[in-house]
Protein backbone atom coordinates (compact mmCIF):
# COMPACT_ATOMS: atom_id res chain seq x y z
CA UNK A 1 0.00 0.00 0.00
CA UNK A 2 1.38 3.40 -0.98
CA UNK A 3 1.48 6.27 1.47
CA UNK A 4 1.11 9.87 0.29
CA UNK A 5 2.08 13.09 2.05
CA UNK A 6 0.28 16.44 1.78
CA UNK A 7 3.10 17.64 -0.46
CA UNK A 8 2.43 14.80 -2.88
CA UNK A 9 -1.16 16.04 -3.19
CA UNK A 10 -0.52 19.79 -3.44
CA UNK A 11 2.69 19.71 -5.53
CA UNK A 12 0.86 18.72 -8.81
CA UNK A 13 -1.78 21.37 -8.17
CA UNK A 14 0.91 24.00 -7.67
CA UNK A 15 2.57 23.11 -10.99
CA UNK A 16 -0.79 23.26 -12.77
CA UNK A 17 -1.66 26.71 -11.35
CA UNK A 18 1.81 28.20 -11.91
CA UNK A 19 2.38 26.47 -15.23
CA UNK A 20 5.53 24.71 -14.08
CA UNK A 21 6.70 21.52 -15.67
CA UNK A 22 7.79 18.46 -13.78
CA UNK A 23 11.48 18.75 -12.78
CA UNK A 24 13.76 16.57 -14.78
CA UNK A 25 15.89 14.08 -13.03
CA UNK A 26 19.54 14.46 -14.01
CA UNK A 27 20.78 11.52 -15.99
CA UNK A 28 23.52 9.53 -14.38
CA UNK A 29 26.85 10.14 -16.11
CA UNK A 30 28.29 7.12 -17.80
CA UNK A 31 31.77 6.16 -16.64
CA UNK A 32 34.55 7.08 -19.03
CA UNK A 33 35.91 4.26 -21.07
CA UNK A 34 39.08 2.74 -19.63
CA UNK A 35 42.04 3.50 -21.88
CA UNK A 36 43.35 0.46 -23.61
CA UNK A 37 46.99 -0.45 -23.10
CA UNK A 38 48.99 -0.04 -26.31
CA UNK A 39 50.42 -3.17 -27.78
CA UNK A 40 54.07 -3.68 -26.97
CA UNK A 41 56.44 -3.53 -29.89
CA UNK A 42 58.55 -6.56 -30.51
CA UNK A 43 62.32 -6.35 -30.55
CA UNK A 44 62.29 -6.84 -34.33
CA UNK A 45 59.89 -3.90 -34.77
CA UNK A 46 62.09 -1.68 -32.58
CA UNK A 47 65.20 -2.57 -34.61
CA UNK A 48 63.37 -2.09 -37.94
CA UNK A 49 62.09 1.37 -36.99
CA UNK A 50 65.55 2.38 -35.80
CA UNK A 51 67.15 1.23 -39.05
CA UNK A 52 64.57 2.96 -41.27
CA UNK A 53 64.72 6.33 -39.53
CA UNK A 54 68.27 6.26 -38.22
CA UNK A 55 66.88 7.30 -34.83
CA UNK A 56 65.30 5.70 -31.80
CA UNK A 57 61.62 4.77 -32.44
CA UNK A 58 59.04 7.34 -31.28
CA UNK A 59 56.96 5.84 -28.45
CA UNK A 60 53.22 5.39 -28.96
CA UNK A 61 50.74 7.16 -26.68
CA UNK A 62 51.10 5.74 -23.22
CA UNK A 63 54.06 3.56 -24.23
CA UNK A 64 57.23 3.67 -22.17
CA UNK A 65 60.43 3.09 -24.14
CA UNK A 66 63.57 2.27 -22.19
CA UNK A 67 66.48 4.45 -23.26
CA UNK A 68 69.92 2.94 -23.41
CA UNK A 69 72.60 4.85 -21.57
CA UNK A 70 75.70 5.12 -23.73
CA UNK A 71 78.84 4.02 -22.01
CA UNK A 72 81.90 6.24 -22.44
CA UNK A 73 84.17 5.01 -25.19
CA UNK A 74 86.98 2.97 -23.76
CA UNK A 75 90.47 4.24 -24.25
CA UNK A 76 92.75 2.46 -26.66
CA UNK A 77 93.99 -0.86 -25.38
CA UNK A 78 97.57 -1.07 -24.19
CA UNK A 79 98.37 -3.55 -26.95
CA UNK A 80 97.16 -1.04 -29.54
CA UNK A 81 99.47 1.56 -28.04
CA UNK A 82 102.40 -0.86 -28.27
CA UNK A 83 101.52 -1.66 -31.89
CA UNK A 84 101.25 2.03 -32.77
CA UNK A 85 104.66 2.71 -31.20
CA UNK A 86 106.26 -0.11 -33.17
CA UNK A 87 104.76 1.06 -36.46
CA UNK A 88 105.79 4.67 -35.86
CA UNK A 89 109.38 3.83 -34.86
CA UNK A 90 109.97 1.44 -37.77
CA UNK A 91 108.66 4.01 -40.25
CA UNK A 92 110.50 6.94 -38.72
CA UNK A 93 113.93 5.28 -38.70
CA UNK A 94 113.37 3.09 -41.78
CA UNK A 95 114.10 -0.11 -39.85
CA UNK A 96 113.02 -3.62 -40.76
CA UNK A 97 112.40 -6.41 -38.29
CA UNK A 98 114.27 -9.53 -39.35
CA UNK A 99 112.34 -11.63 -36.85
CA UNK A 100 110.57 -11.38 -33.53
CA UNK A 101 112.50 -13.25 -30.88
CA UNK A 102 110.94 -15.47 -28.23
CA UNK A 103 113.66 -14.55 -25.72
CA UNK A 104 114.12 -11.23 -23.89
CA UNK A 105 117.08 -10.17 -25.99
CA UNK A 106 117.64 -7.98 -29.01
CA UNK A 107 120.17 -6.82 -31.54
CA UNK A 108 120.45 -3.98 -34.04
CA UNK A 109 122.68 -3.82 -37.08
CA UNK A 110 123.12 -2.05 -40.38
CA UNK A 111 124.14 -3.45 -43.76
CA UNK A 112 125.87 -1.23 -46.34
CA UNK A 113 125.77 -2.30 -49.98
CA UNK A 114 128.29 -1.58 -52.72
CA UNK A 115 126.09 1.13 -54.20
CA UNK A 116 126.14 2.98 -50.88
CA UNK A 117 122.61 2.14 -49.77
CA UNK A 118 122.08 1.03 -46.19
CA UNK A 119 119.57 -1.31 -44.67
CA UNK A 120 118.75 -0.99 -40.99
CA UNK A 121 117.66 -4.17 -39.23
CA UNK A 122 116.79 -5.36 -35.75
CA UNK A 123 115.58 -8.33 -33.79
CA UNK A 124 113.71 -8.13 -30.51
CA UNK A 125 110.76 -9.72 -28.72
CA UNK A 126 107.40 -8.62 -30.08
CA UNK A 127 106.20 -5.79 -27.83
CA UNK A 128 103.38 -7.08 -25.64
CA UNK A 129 104.35 -5.57 -22.29
CA UNK A 130 106.69 -3.13 -20.55
CA UNK A 131 109.79 -5.32 -20.85
CA UNK A 132 109.43 -6.24 -24.51
CA UNK A 133 108.61 -2.66 -25.60
CA UNK A 134 111.65 -1.42 -23.64
CA UNK A 135 113.92 -3.88 -25.45
CA UNK A 136 112.44 -2.96 -28.81
CA UNK A 137 112.91 0.77 -28.18
CA UNK A 138 116.45 0.11 -26.96
CA UNK A 139 117.32 -1.43 -30.32
CA UNK A 140 115.61 1.46 -32.12
CA UNK A 141 117.74 3.73 -29.91
CA UNK A 142 120.90 2.31 -31.49
CA UNK A 143 119.64 3.35 -34.93
CA UNK A 144 118.56 6.72 -33.54
CA UNK A 145 122.08 7.38 -32.22
CA UNK A 146 123.86 5.73 -35.12
CA UNK A 147 125.66 2.43 -34.79
CA UNK A 148 129.27 3.12 -33.82
CA UNK A 149 128.66 6.87 -33.61
CA UNK A 150 129.49 7.00 -29.89
CA UNK A 151 132.59 5.56 -28.27
CA UNK A 152 133.13 3.57 -26.15
CA UNK A 153 130.51 0.94 -26.90
CA UNK A 154 129.23 0.90 -23.31
CA UNK A 155 128.36 4.60 -23.62
CA UNK A 156 126.29 3.87 -26.73
CA UNK A 157 124.43 1.23 -24.72
CA UNK A 158 123.69 3.83 -22.06
CA UNK A 159 122.25 6.35 -24.52
CA UNK A 160 120.21 3.64 -26.27
CA UNK A 161 118.59 2.72 -22.95
CA UNK A 162 117.99 6.35 -22.06
CA UNK A 163 116.29 6.80 -25.44
CA UNK A 164 114.02 3.82 -24.72
CA UNK A 165 113.01 5.08 -21.27
CA UNK A 166 112.42 8.62 -22.56
CA UNK A 167 110.13 7.33 -25.32
CA UNK A 168 108.18 5.22 -22.85
CA UNK A 169 107.65 8.20 -20.55
CA UNK A 170 106.63 10.43 -23.44
CA UNK A 171 104.02 7.91 -24.58
CA UNK A 172 102.73 7.09 -21.11
CA UNK A 173 103.91 3.48 -21.30
CA UNK A 174 104.52 1.89 -17.89
CA UNK A 175 108.12 1.54 -16.72
CA UNK A 176 108.04 -1.23 -14.17
CA UNK A 177 110.62 -2.08 -11.53
CA UNK A 178 111.52 -5.15 -13.61
CA UNK A 179 112.37 -2.89 -16.55
CA UNK A 180 114.52 -0.67 -14.33
CA UNK A 181 116.39 -3.72 -13.01
CA UNK A 182 116.96 -4.90 -16.58
CA UNK A 183 118.41 -1.52 -17.60
CA UNK A 184 120.73 -1.45 -14.60
CA UNK A 185 121.87 -5.04 -15.13
CA UNK A 186 122.50 -4.43 -18.84
CA UNK A 187 124.59 -1.33 -18.23
CA UNK A 188 126.52 -2.97 -15.39
CA UNK A 189 127.35 -5.84 -17.75
CA UNK A 190 128.42 -3.38 -20.49
CA UNK A 191 130.72 -1.54 -18.06
CA UNK A 192 132.20 -4.79 -16.74
CA UNK A 193 132.84 -5.99 -20.30
CA UNK A 194 134.58 -2.71 -21.15
CA UNK A 195 136.75 -2.96 -18.03
CA UNK A 196 137.74 -6.53 -18.87
CA UNK A 197 138.81 -5.32 -22.29
CA UNK A 198 141.04 -2.72 -20.72
CA UNK A 199 139.09 0.52 -21.07
CA UNK A 200 141.20 3.38 -19.73
CA UNK A 201 138.44 5.56 -18.33
CA UNK A 202 134.82 4.97 -17.53
CA UNK A 203 132.51 7.79 -18.73
CA UNK A 204 130.86 9.72 -15.92
CA UNK A 205 127.37 8.59 -16.98
CA UNK A 206 128.39 4.97 -16.37
CA UNK A 207 130.11 5.28 -12.98
CA UNK A 208 126.89 4.40 -11.09
CA UNK A 209 126.96 1.03 -12.88
CA UNK A 210 130.50 0.03 -11.89
CA UNK A 211 129.38 -1.79 -8.74
CA UNK A 212 126.37 -3.73 -7.64
CA UNK A 213 123.04 -2.01 -7.49
CA UNK A 214 122.07 -0.92 -4.01
CA UNK A 215 119.10 -2.85 -2.56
Amino acid sequence: MFQFTLWDIFEPLKRAVLGESKPKVAARAKPAAKPTKPAKRTKQEQEKIGKDTGRRPVPRDGEVVALRVRKPRASRSMQQRYDDTVAEMLAKYQVRVRKWRTSSSGVAWETTYTDGTKKRMLESPRPRGPMSIAIFLHEIGHHHIGLGAISPRCLEEYHAWMFALAEMRKRGLPITERVERRVHASLRYAVGKAMRRGIREIPDELRPYMGRRAG
